[in-house]
């Protein structure tokens, strides 16, 4: 059965994924607004509220909200992205009711105690401070921000220090009006879950919601830039980026193929390269990161410093290879994965719903697995080719390099062996 969308009066969007056998549910409600909504004075501000709601909301104290999940076998996340934040309950068959009425809690009703405020900057302070001692995430923050230098998605979804700082209770309880508005909701959920239940307690939850239209955030223009740090670490870390397309791009899923076919596994060409035939990074993997507008294509290894630069240069030339057609089982392999990943994700309930949630956000229904596997198979080699070519015209690229001194002149490798 597929998937049914349905809207309540206030705007909130409900799907129902019913899944016949089953003995848990999953709830996922989403709001279509994230980091990207933040100016730099704001900047973390959306991280940091979804922090807050869990520190109290209605007549629940922070303890009382995750205990009385888990007393019903069940288990509550949150997370925040640029585009989004999701609220997630897993749950046992009897758990919606429940699931439902704490989400909604925490959307509409946190408690915003100014202690529980000060606290909860220094937890955040502490998870700056570790993604900068992380060379594994702060080199991916510093590609972001050499890609879209200037703009929301150039800064990171934590912000810093001085920009959380400036939140108050009351101008942070503000901000979760606009971002948790019901004219972004999406209240979805998969398993054991009835659709007359699950209506009636979103209208009961989500229904009174208030809606804050707002304007669709500037665009997202590709920077680019080099970033070498040197850092005394045992190994390099690199991220390369290159200008892409957004989810809403007819070739969305050439996009995804081409990251497959250059590294997105151990059959994949920078795999086989780079590492086996060369020795040159313990790690090294392809993806394509994409937003509702934009996007980007990555690679990210890691490496011993003095095979950075040669590293840098077998990437850019195994980047400008699929400017040439590729053959058919190459393409078929990739076409195989990408489907794989895609459909085993639909085995797991919660992975549904939130897929089905952000999928609603952005073309205003789920897509079903035959829509997505004809726009898999659709994908040809000259398709493939012209977008690497559409990629390269750019002669952009965004490089951040981690590490001791000896790699930091990958990031310019790169580029010359990519641009000339």
């Amino acid at each position: 059965m597929a998937p049914r969308v349905h809207r309540l009066s206030n705007g909130v969007r409900v799907v129902c994924d019913p899944l016949p056998g089953w003995q848990t549910v999953a709830l996922s409600v989403v709001a279509g607004r994230g980091a990207r909504m933040e100016d730099p004075a704001r900047s973390g501000w959306s991280h940091l509220l979804e922090h807050m709601v869990f520190k109290g909301a209605g007549a629940r104290s922070a303890k009382a909200i995750v205990e009385v999940i888990e007393a019903g076998g069940g288990h509550i996340n949150a997370a925040t992205g640029y585009e989004r934040t999701s609220f997630q309950v897993r749950a046992l068959k009897d758990g919606l009711d429940l699931g439902s009425a704490v989400i909604a809690d925490l959307l509409q009703r946190p408690a915003m105690d100014p202690e529980d405020l000060v606290r909860e900057k220094q937890v955040v302070g502490q998870e700056i401070a570790e993604a900068a001692d992380t060379p594994d995430d702060f080199v991916f923050e510093l590609a972001q921000e050499a890609a879209f230098d200037g703009h929301a998605l150039g800064r990171p979804i934590l912000g810093t220090v001085k920009s959380i700082g400036a939140a108050t209770p009351e101008t942070l309880d503000a901000w979760r009006a606009r971002l948790y508005a019901a004219d972004t909701l999406v209240v979805s959920a998969a398993g054991a879950v009835d659709e007359d239940e699950l209506l009636r307690l979103a209208e009961r939850d989500f229904g009174a919601a208030a809606a804050a239209p707002a304007p669709p955030p500037p665009p997202a223009p590709f920077v680019g830039g080099l970033r070498p740090v040197a850092k005394r670490l045992e190994q390099a870390n690199v991220v390369l980026l290159l200008p892409a397309l957004g989810a809403q791009d007819p070739d969305y899923f050439t996009l995804r193929l081409l990251a497959e076919i250059l590294g997105g596994g151990m059959a994949s060409r920078l795999f086989q390269e780079a590492r086996e035939a060369r020795g040159l990074a313990y790690t090294i993997d392809a993806y394509a990161e994409t937003y509702s507008d934009t996007g980007v294509l990555g690679v990210f290894a890691g490496c011993a410093a003095s095979d950075a630069a040669e590293l840098a240069e077998v990437t850019a030339r195994e980047i400008r290879g699929l400017a040439e057609p590729v053959g058919a089982a190459e393409l078929s392999r990739a076409k195989a994965q990408l489907k794989g990943g895609l459909f085993m994700s639909r085995e797991a309930a919660l992975a549904r719903a939130e897929h089905a949630a952000g999928q609603v956000l952005l073309f205003g229904a789920p897509l079903d697995p035959d829509t997505l596997a004809n726009e898999i198979d659709a994908v040809t080699p000259d398709r493939l080719a012209a977008l690497t070519a559409r990629i390269l015209a750019e002669r952009k690229a965004a490089v951040a390099v981690l590490g001791p001194k000896a790699a930091t002149p990958a990031a310019a490798a790169f580029e010359q062996a990519l641009f000339g």
